[in-house]
């Protein structure tokens, strides 16, 4: 089983993007972030003719929203507002065969890293301990926890180390937070289980001028599992040309295969 987390940044704005990554790559399961888009106006005929039939979502207009795309049968098993945000960020689903999928999109945090001044960081830092909370009360099994976590927790997730310590995304009391939340669920990081060494990035930003000759990017996005099905992962990449296709999403597509 292939899965995918892809942060698409407009679902119906990149909706060609979808698409090409599905035909491309052929992913058993896609999870999207930041959709921006109300559930009914996901465009899901071209999704289904390619396959797709299958999705469960959890949208909202112009901003947020994440979404699971799947080749086979998927039906929601949880919708969590973590920190009462009011946003559409989290989505979980079961498949036919008893895995369940977490579909996650952890606030960014805004461009202070100090809540006294900047509410948006303490909104993340809030989620981020409810989410440690949930699976602390709601130990996970037979599960996979993928999305935009928006955090670059290893030195080499990021270009500079040094330089981004005080860069919202990399600041170590947001790692300490994903950390605590992946300690709470006994997650296992696949990504770097597969890749343990080298540097290895997910997102780039807009603003470079050229964003693959600066190559100043960060590892945002995720793919996390249980200790009983951690073993049987594999086959993680990052589709780093997606980055550099027309209209891009500013991330990169994450993958990993499991044999289940």
């Amino acid at each position: 089983m292939k899965i995918c987390t892809w942060n698409i940044n407009s679902v119906r704005l990149r909706e060609p993007l979808v698409l090409k990554l599905l035909a491309q790559e052929a992913p058993d399961v896609l999870c999207l972030q930041e959709c921006k888009s109300p559930v009914e106006k996901i465009p899901t005929d071209g999704f289904a003719e390619l396959g797709y039939r299958h999705m469960i979502a959890n949208g909202q207009k112009g901003y947020n929203g994440v979404a699971i795309l799947s080749k086979t049968p998927i039906r929601e098993v949880g919708s969590e507002d973590f920190a009462s945000l009011g946003h559409a960020r989290h989505i979980a689903g079961q498949l036919e065969n008893g895995l369940t999928i977490h579909n996650f999109y952890v606030p960014a945090g805004g461009d202070v890293p100090d809540r006294e001044v900047n509410d948006k960081f303490g909104q993340k830092l809030d989620y981020l301990t409810e989410m440690r909370d949930h699976f602390r009360k709601e130990k996970p099994q037979k599960a996979v926890l993928v999305g935009d976590l928006n955090i670059a927790p290893r030195e080499d997730d990021v270009w500079n180390h040094k330089n981004l310590l005080k860069i919202v995304s990399h600041t170590p009391i947001e790692v300490e937070h994903l950390e605590q939340t992946q300690e709470a669920g006994a997650w296992v990081d696949i990504t770097r289980q597969d890749i343990p060494e080298g540097l290895l990035y997910s997102w780039w930003s807009y603003r470079a001028a050229d964003w693959d000759a600066a190559d100043k990017g960060r590892r945002l996005d995720h793919v996390w599992a249980t200790p009983d099905i951690s073993n049987a992962g594999h086959g993680s990449y990052v589709l780093r040309e997606a980055r550099g296709w027309e209209q891009p999403s500013d991330h990169a597509p994450v993958f990993a295969s499991f044999d289940l």
